[in-house]
């Protein structure tokens, strides 16, 4: 049952994932931070008030009351934020959409899954361990696997995209903000189908 009213309480959570400050900004780490600024932009959302360890921000998107979210707790530590706002609205892992980097995908690749592991991405490790579910809807986002297999993955997750890279990264934001309205109006199948590649 979907609510066309825009006050009332927070029925679904949009989540990006990333690290806070300056010095993070246009790394492959915060790839969910772009697209949940794209989203927040797609839906007249302002993400910048400060509560449950993150910035958030509130609006409609498909009819329903969300709750848009960027963790200021660091990467590792993303499960603090979403799972006290979790607890704070009595929403299920299955409400809570997660927008994340993907070293398994190219560049400007995207894979949307209704759950699943981690697979090694620290931030959604916090966020299922922390809730006791990997039942999150999820929206990957791919920045391109280690150059060579000596590379540290913390510093290939921590290293800035190039010029090309960001512009390729600017639509995939966009096509994750369309694939999450999808997937908040209850049609995940659809977004699956026509955003996962």
């Amino acid at each position: 049952m979907f609510f066309k009213r825009k006050t009332g309480a927070v029925e679904f959570m949009i989540v990006g994932l990333g690290n806070p400050g300056v010095q993070y900004q246009n790394t492959r780490h915060n790839a969910g931070f772009m697209a949940l600024d794209a989203t927040a932009k797609a839906l007249d959302i302002r993400v910048e008030r400060a509560r449950f360890h993150a910035y958030c921000g509130e609006g409609v998107c498909a009819g329903r009351h969300v709750l848009l979210m960027k963790p200021q707790t660091y990467m590792n530590n993303s499960g603090e934020a979403v799972c006290e706002a979790m607890r704070f609205y009595k929403l299920s892992p299955e409400q809570v959409l997660l927008l994340f980097d993907d070293i398994s995908l190219p560049v400007g690749g995207m894979r949307v899954r209704r759950s699943g592991s981690a697979g090694g991405q620290n931030g959604v490790k916090s966020i299922l361990q922390l809730s006791g579910s990997d039942m999150f809807p999820r929206v990957k986002l791919g920045i391109g696997a280690k150059p060579h297999p000596d590379c540290n993955l913390a510093d290939w997750v921590l290293s800035r995209f190039s010029e090309k890279e960001l512009s390729v990264m600017g639509e995939t934001a966009e096509k994750a903000a369309a694939a999450a309205e999808l997937i908040v109006s209850g049609n995940i199948e659809e977004a699956m189908n026509r955003y996962s590649h």
